[in-house]
């Protein structure tokens, strides 16, 4: 067992009842339990359900540092990132100002889509939408992970290489362009991709006429009061000062390194668990996007066993996943810095936080079930 150099827990409870007592005494057990496990060094969790009158906040360090850390404090959140992405473009098409068939080609430059997409000597640049992007349905290489042709480092290897690099989109899609090959034709599978959600970003500006992080602070940041909410290496944020959590791969603390300009458009937000609730709400509510808009943007394809992918947003069944008797599904997104935000309908409760450890990103599903189970025994 580590030994705890500081042991800083915030928690806030609305407690109606002795069974809700109950259930956040055994989340924060679960919340405890994680933090034993190396490497993680600091977490945060919330869990709240305006129905059920459920607002647990935790959060702790187990490392020195002259800061402790509070549930104030933002975080990388990664891929969440895409959600709000994916939302930006949303709002646009409620604009009018774009349609999800269009193709991109009709609003990025011609030098970014030529030779974007060449798959056995033929070119589909020009035939990928908007809606392909969006989905993982392009089949578009990924900068970050995908293998290179030539067996040079792909970028997320690049990062701790070189840490003061700084990536622009272009250089990113240039990377991908030069160094690896499509998966398949447009629209005839899916494969995962932080390209397009550059590509995504890009359109977002090229279409509103702001950067992607002057258009977030300007329409969802500044009118939901997500004054904990920038983009790394962007902008700052509306009002908290308080700094951004550390994040680890294994050991090396790498939330510092400016490299991290290679993940932008698909993973560059840093927010709070309050903030990214307050987000979710008011994209289920339809204060961000139109009802119908929404609804596409829910339209699920096959990803992997128990989950699947919509515009920006994942769905997880866990009958399926965890081949279990259960009716519970949530909807949201991960990162891999172990950050997650999730939507339970069955319960109406939300689960956002993260374990700020890249070796820790695929346990965080497991973590959100016992959760729901938790408060699902406690009806």
């Amino acid at each position: 067992m580590k030994n705890k150099v500081i042991r800083t827990i915030v928690l806030f409870v609305s407690i109606c009842t002795f069974g809700q007592q109950t259930a956040t005494q055994k989340i924060a057990e679960l919340f405890a339990t994680e933090l034993e496990k190396e490497p993680i060094k600091s977490a945060f969790l919330h869990v709240y359900s305006k129905s059920k009158g459920i607002d647990v906040r935790l959060a702790e360090s187990t490392v020195n540092s002259e800061h402790a850390i509070t549930i104030n404090n933002p975080f990388y959140t990664a891929s969440i990132t895409k959600m709000l992405t994916a939302t930006a473009v949303g709002m646009l098409k409620d604009e009018k100002k774009v349609n999800f068939e269009d193709k991109i080609a009709q609003f990025l430059p011609k030098s970014l889509i030529e030779k974007l997409h060449v798959l056995d000597g033929k070119d589909y640049s020009k035939d990928i939408t908007i809606a392909h992007l969006l989905q993982h349905r392009s089949g578009l290489p990924d900068y970050f992970t995908d293998k290179t042709v030539d067996g040079s480092p792909n970028i997320i290897n690049q990062l701790l290489m070189d840490t003061d690099e700084s990536w622009s989109p272009e250089e990113m899609i240039r990377f991908s362009k030069e160094k690896m090959k499509p998966h398949f034709v447009p629209g005839d599978g899916y494969q995962y991709t932080d390209t397009e959600y550059v590509l995504l970003a890009l359109l977002v500006e090229k279409v509103s006429g702001l950067s992607l992080d002057e258009f977030f602070k300007q329409h969802i940041f500044q009118p939901l009061g997500m004054e904990s909410s920038y983009i790394n290496l962007k902008s700052l944020s509306l009002k908290n000062e308080r700094p951004m959590a550390k994040f680890y791969v294994g050991d090396t603390e790498v939330s510092s390194i400016k490299s991290l300009s290679a993940d932008w458009g698909g993973g560059g937000l840093v927010s709070t668990t309050q903030d990214l609730i307050t987000f979710l709400e008011a994209y289920n509510t339809n204060k961000l996007v139109k009802k119908n808009t929404r609804h596409t943007m829910q339209q699920w394809v096959y990803e992997t066993v128990g989950m699947e992918y919509g515009y920006g947003i994942r769905k997880v069944s866990f009958k399926t996943l965890f081949d279990d008797d259960t009716n519970l599904e949530v909807m949201g997104h991960t990162g891999s810095t172990a950050s997650f935000l999730w939507y339970c309908p069955q319960l109406d409760t939300y689960i956002t936080g993260t374990l700020n450890q890249l070796e820790a990103s695929k346990s965080t599903l497991n973590l959100v079930y016992a959760i729901l189970k938790i408060l699902e025994n406690q009806q």
